[in-house]
């Protein structure tokens, strides 16, 4: 598939053949570093080399100028703030180009979406985010511990990473029932339990251990009750 070795060159063009040497120097120079040349050349190079088919070297020529136009707007626009989000949005709209390139050679369709099955496991994965974040904490309302009793614990915690880590350990959960490895569930569980709960004992805040207690099981029970229903 051309889809697959557009992927495959961007992978080894965009990470492994980039030295950190040359992401620096383009962020410092811009259009004046001479490693942004070489990088999108490389890129080209390697997405002819992939399909090895003279036919398509205007693919690799469009792979090219399009990687040169996204990365120069990402180095224009980034700041230290929105760093991340370039890097993301920069992955992104690669992938799109070369998406796009797939659908012209109709390589990929939309027929997926008369696939129920695939549309049933979308919207509960969906589901297993957001939406049970909000569940968990409206059910969890009436019983969150005052201030006082989570400083001892939570003063050095990241910012919303409890609502990540949940909505992880659902998705994971979510895709252990899905390929049949329920090990895989206790194995999630016994992690969870060693690194969280290890925590709260040094604490000495029962009414908080039990209340992340309760928010854990809420969240694995969900998670495993939307796979047995989507199996």
């Amino acid at each position: 598939m051309i889809f697959t070795k557009l992927i495959l060159a961007h992978l080894l063009g965009d990470f492994i053949l980039q030295p950190n040497s040359w992401v620096s120097d383009k962020e410092n120079r811009k259009l004046k570093s001479k490693y942004l040349y070489f990088h999108v050349l490389i890129h080209t190079v390697l997405s002819f080399t992939f399909l090895w088919d003279i036919q398509l070297w205007w693919v690799a020529v469009l792979v090219g100028v399009s990687h040169f136009m996204i990365d120069v707007s990402k180095l224009y626009f980034q700041n230290i703030k929105t760093k991340k989000s370039w890097f993301f949005g920069d992955q992104l709209l690669h992938i799109a180009v070369i998406t796009g390139i797939s659908f012209y050679f109709n390589e990929f369709n939309f027929e997926f979406l008369n696939n129920q099955n695939i549309l049933k496991i979308v919207m509960a994965a969906l589901f297993l985010t957001s939406p049970t974040s909000i569940i968990i904490k409206t059910l969890l309302s009436s019983w969150t511990p005052v201030a006082e009793a989570q400083s001892n614990i939570q003063t050095e915690s990241l910012s919303s990473a409890g609502k990540y880590i949940g909505i992880l350990e659902r998705l994971l959960v979510f895709t252990f029932i899905m390929v049949n490895h329920w090990e895989g569930v206790g194995f999630m569980v016994a992690a969870k339990s060693v690194f969280r709960f290890s925590d709260l004992a040094q604490a000495k805040q029962r009414k908080l251990t039990e209340y992340v207690l309760i928010g854990t099981l809420l969240s694995f029970g969900l998670a495993v009750l939307t796979g047995i229903l989507i199996k």
